[in-house]
């Protein structure tokens, strides 16, 4: 069913809802927080793919939504969802998407009016790039909005982007009140994105909200941010881990009297410890009730039919600006700089996952990491021509090397391009009762020669350059040389390791010779404890590296 089959849209009251990303790994976990706090909040408000079977598929917390979406509706907040851009969204991808809202209940689904990816892959961190606000991207934002409306059978709520860059002559609240103007689309305010988009043009908190449609407005989002000042400016990072600012709770309590039309306010917690994610939900829950307050909002579908998508608001050019390709060289100059500076900087916290030694040696520095996302390799990325950033690092890397020889990055890179092979034996036998194995996400690895020095180098160095910068507020990557001397001088080997899982990466452990014999030993299976010394089981338990069955 389409939007046009319809024949009005009825949008139920949702009240408080906390947000997830349906790993059961992540903090905070929803259903927890409410069986220890009932009443807390009203709703989950999720990020997932398009595809609901890739849903099932990946997110371990979605049985049990699926299970509790009748007591805790859901509201579908899709990833991989482009409302700008220079291509539109597949049809295909836009029926998976209306079957998936439909499948779980969502009332509606709302999205930032950014572009998410391109070639099938997402920017790194999900980093979408905001279109500039100038008419050209009005025209362009209309167009993907309305192409998504047209395959869907809930409303598309569109939510003001967030920006560093003041970027076109209109203000971002402006910009939204012409998109929704042009497309009869409800709308999500972002309070954070808001802020973001005042320090860029260097506004008070409140411009523009005077003679904007809060009528329309029927979903609010509050998250965590940091500000950050440079040569006399604000920006603000919606990272969602941090604490939200005071400024924004007081701009929610004065929004919340002037949008009639409101049915939702998302606290978007992600990675919030459940106790500090109680604090800010039990602030909120004196100030947005869980009894609905009046029926249920009806919305006339749109019929507005998509124009062509004209490109003319050039999102390729943002691309090139955004990964350090081009610099900008008219308009916010500094603040296009700080933008690609935080693009950087995610892509190296990306790579740094599995290329952590390597990473420091051949893109360690701003103009290193530039080089990489300036690259060929990293292009094909979003051209549909690579698999992930990491493949393109490694693909990158290996032609750096060809075309400036050097054996100690040579080493680092065919090291960490074979590190993940460790984790591709047999899985690890669980000890039984009065037994003694390895710890479930440990495995034994081995090397024609011996980096040990270089691994711990570079953790040492990472650590010394960070302290560094706390006192002085620079980081003196030219540092960089003192690890670039230890990866020329490789011990003789073969080199025998441990290497465990850590978060979404890989850590090389440092272990005594006793306790790597030990180590060695179990990788046929576990032993009895009476066989393994006393000081050796302790601090192979300290380390993370044994387990008793």
């Amino acid at each position: 069913m389409s939007h046009s089959d319809a024949a009005a849209w009825q949008l139920p009251w949702r009240g408080l809802g906390l947000s997830s990303n349906l790993d059961a790994a992540d903090q905070p976990h929803p259903y927890r927080l409410l069986a220890e706090s009932p009443g807390l909040f009203d709703y989950v408000e999720y990020s997932a793919p398009l595809s609901l079977d890739e849903t099932r598929r990946h997110a371990s917390l979605f049985p049990e939504m699926w299970e509790r979406r009748g007591d805790v509706p859901v509201l579908f907040h899709p990833v991989h969802l482009n409302l700008y851009g220079p291509e539109l969204e597949p049809v295909k991808a836009l029926q998976d998407l209306d079957a998936h809202a439909r499948a779980v209940g969502s009332a509606w689904v709302g999205n930032d009016i950014g572009w998410w990816h391109a070639g099938g892959q997402p920017f790194p961190g999900y980093l979408y790039f905001t279109p500039p606000f100038t008419e050209a991207g009005v025209r362009d934002s209309v167009a993907h909005a309305l192409h998504v409306q047209s395959h869907l059978s809930v409303p598309l709520a569109l939510e003001n982007p967030a920006a560093f860059a003041k970027r076109g002559e209109l203000h971002v609240l402006d910009f939204m009140a012409r998109v929704h103007a042009r497309t009869g689309l409800p709308l999500l305010i972002d309070l954070g994105h808001l802020l973001s988009y005042q320090l860029a043009a260097g506004l008070p908190l409140e411009t523009g909200l005077d003679g904007f449609p809060l009528d329309k407005v029927i979903e609010i989002h509050l998250a965590g941010g940091v500000i950050t000042r440079r040569n006399g400016r604000g920006y603000y990072v919606d990272d969602h881990t941090q604490p939200v600012r005071e400024e924004l709770f007081g701009l929610l309590e004065s929004l919340l009297p002037r949008c009639p039309s409101l049915r939702a306010v998302t606290f978007e917690g992600d990675g919030h410890p459940p106790e500090v994610a109680a604090l800010t939900l039990r602030r909120l829950r004196k100030l947005v009730p869980a009894a609905p307050p009046k029926p249920p909002l009806v919305l006339t579908p749109v019929k507005e039919p998509a124009p062509a998508l004209t490109r003319e608001s050039e999102p390729w050019a943002l691309y090139d600006i955004g990964y350090g390709v081009k610099t900008e060289t008219g308009g916010d100059v500094e603040g296009a700089r700080a933008e690609t500076d935080f693009r950087l900087a995610v892509v190296a916290e990306t790579l740094d996952r599995d290329w952590p030694v390597s990473r420091l040696l051949l893109a360690g520095t701003r103009e290193g990491l530039c080089a990489f996302t300036s690259s060929k390799e990293f292009r094909e990325l979003f051209e549909g021509l690579g698999r992930s950033p990491g493949h393109a690092f490694a693909s990158w890397a290996r032609r750096q090397l060809r075309e400036r020889p050097d054996e100690g990055a040579a080493a680092a890179v065919t090291f960490e391009t074979f590190l993940p092979n460790a984790f591709m034996t047999r899985p690890v036998p669980a000890p039984g009762p009065g037994q003694v194995g390895l710890a479930e996400d440990v495995r034994v690895g081995s090397f024609p020669v011996d980096l040990t020095e270089l691994v711990f180098a570079a953790k040492s160095l990472r650590r010394h350059l960070t302290g560094r910068a706390w006192a002085c507020e620079v980081l003196d990557v030219s540092g960089l040389e003192s690890l670039a001397q230890v990866a020329r001088r490789p011990a003789p080997g073969p080199w025998t390791f441990v290497v465990r899982r850590r978060g979404r990466g890989l850590e090389v452990l440092p272990v005594p010779p006793s306790l790597l014999q030990v180590v060695r030993s179990l990788v046929q299976g576990p032993r009895a404890v009476e066989e393994v010394p006393a000081p050796v089981l302790a601090e192979g338990r300290a380390l993370g590296v044994l387990r008793r069955g």
